[in-house]
């Protein structure tokens, strides 16, 4: 499979997982941040508010496939071990437990924004060399370049994906507080069939049936925000 790959591809598929793990690893540091915020000391319990990577990456979700998905030419994701609460232990559950689901969106688009504010000063402060006669290699401008505007959609994709309301993903526990009396119950049944719907999304359908709902609702979600965001620079 590798031996299809040019050094480049090979490069730049490292660089998307190395920039995936790092992002997933803060997307669960903010959930045990915010819990631990709002009354729920778990995460700082179990040693997990920390940056250390070991104390965060699952092996196959972390490492192995998201190398796959790279490798299979599609979008990359990855997870991290899920940071460990308790809502009981919340000061508001019922509305603690949504601030918590949303923190690790929120730190995937504060890291967007963040690279886009790096992005824009990087390149403007090339331009800047460059027009001041500093003679600087274009190669290790774009893959610089490259790096960057990767986290930025990275950090997007990672966003929209966890808001997508399935378990376990963010986004159910958000849609799970406006539900109640029939609707939650039949949300209830679906929660049973949640992986293999998102499973058949992200493989079966694209690749045997030539239906890619999942990569539609990224490109008009974390594409289209991508796009506008880049613009600016």
């Amino acid at each position: 499979m590798l031996a299809s790959f040019s050094t480049g591809q090979i490069i730049r598929i490292v660089i998307s997982v190395v920039l995936v793990m790092f992002s997933a690893l803060l997307h669960e540091v903010a959930h045990g941040w915010v819990a631990y915020k709002l009354g729920d000391p778990t995460a700082k319990e179990a040693g997990r508010l920390t940056l250390n990577p070991a104390a965060h990456l699952d092996g196959f979700g972390s490492i192995v496939l998201p190398l796959l998905m790279g490798l299979m030419g599609g979008p990359v994701f990855a997870y991290a071990k899920p940071v460990p609460y308790n809502p009981n232990r919340l000061r508001k559950p019922r509305r603690d437990e949504v601030l918590v689901a949303l923190a690790g969106p929120a730190a995937n688009l504060l890291q967007a924004l963040l690279g886009t504010a790096i992005l824009y000063a990087f390149y403007h402060g090339y331009v800047g060399l460059i027009q001041s006669g500093v003679v600087i290699s274009t190669d290790v401008v774009k893959w610089i370049i490259l790096v960057i505007e990767s986290y930025v959609y990275v950090n997007l994709v990672l966003m929209f994906f966890n808001l997508i309301p399935l378990p376990p993903l963010d986004g159910s526990k958000v849609i799970f507080l406006f539900l109640s009396g029939k609707a939650r119950q039949t949300y209830y049944v679906i929660q049973r069939y949640a992986m293999p719907i998102l499973l058949v999304c992200m493989y079966v359908l694209p690749y045997y049936v030539g239906i890619d709902p999942l990569g539609t609702y990224l490109n008009a979600t974390a594409g289209n925000l991508y796009d506008l965001l880049i613009a600016v620079i």
